[in-house]
């Protein structure tokens, strides 16, 4: 990626701040242009410093993660929120992803693989994997749990039979190129159906929509 990538990095452990700077500030690629230890501080550093990506602790005091990141993705035209936690499956992370956070890294995960996700979520591509998601999806479940599934079945039928096909295949975990040869259209068509999903269903981006599929298929 040749563009710099601006990162805003929220923890309340000065230490993990550190850390992170450290590790990201050895890629030529990504530029560090702000640090916050509490949520409260996100939206006054965001208009500021105007960063691609927020790396967002999930528990601080005062106003937590996912506070946080509800209010920052309800903005418009809003960084992309990438959750830091210690937990896999954590009913906070799962409902950061449901408010449009771009994904999750733990805090132990390697140095490399973090500057990979990172660039992975400046480039609008998901970093979580399917099997990440139906995890989180079944090992979580919210007081509105019950009727989730029949809500995402209810929003899927607002797609055309195409458009829901690609939906399908999001939630795979699919890219354009296999969604295209899957379906036999270009990747250009694909990549309109997918804005498209976007658009008529309210949302931020691929890992929503995987999420929207797996609600629909689950029983209830």
């Amino acid at each position: 990626m040749n563009a710099e990538i601006r990162v805003l990095i929220v923890d309340d452990d000065p230490l993990v701040r550190a850390g992170l700077a450290m590790i990201l500030g050895g890629a030529e690629d990504i530029r560090i242009v702000g640090e916050a230890a509490d949520g409260g501080e996100v939206p006054g550093l965001v208009d500021a410093h105007r960063p691609d990506i927020v790396l967002m602790d999930i528990r601080m005091p005062g106003i937590d993660g996912l506070t946080a990141t509800e209010r920052l993705r309800a903005r418009p035209s809003p960084p992309e929120v990438v959750v830091l936690t210690t937990f896999h499956a954590d009913a906070q992370v799962l409902r950061a992803l449901r408010a449009g956070a771009a994904g999750f890294l733990l805090k132990d995960t390697p140095p490399a693989t973090i500057v990979s996700a990172l660039r992975r979520a400046a480039g609008g591509e998901p970093i979580l994997s399917p099997a990440v998601t139906r995890q989180l999806i079944a090992h979580v479940t919210g007081p509105d749990a019950g009727e989730r599934p029949a809500r995402a079945r209810a929003r899927l039928d607002l797609l055309s039979e195409r458009e829901r096909q690609v939906a399908v295949a999001v939630g795979r975990g699919s890219s354009n190129a296999e969604i295209a040869a899957e379906l036999h259209m270009s990747v250009a068509t694909v990549k309109a159906h997918v804005s498209r999903v976007l658009t008529k269903l309210d949302l931020n981006n691929r890992v929503q929509i995987a999420l929207l599929v797996h609600d629909a298929a689950r029983p209830g």
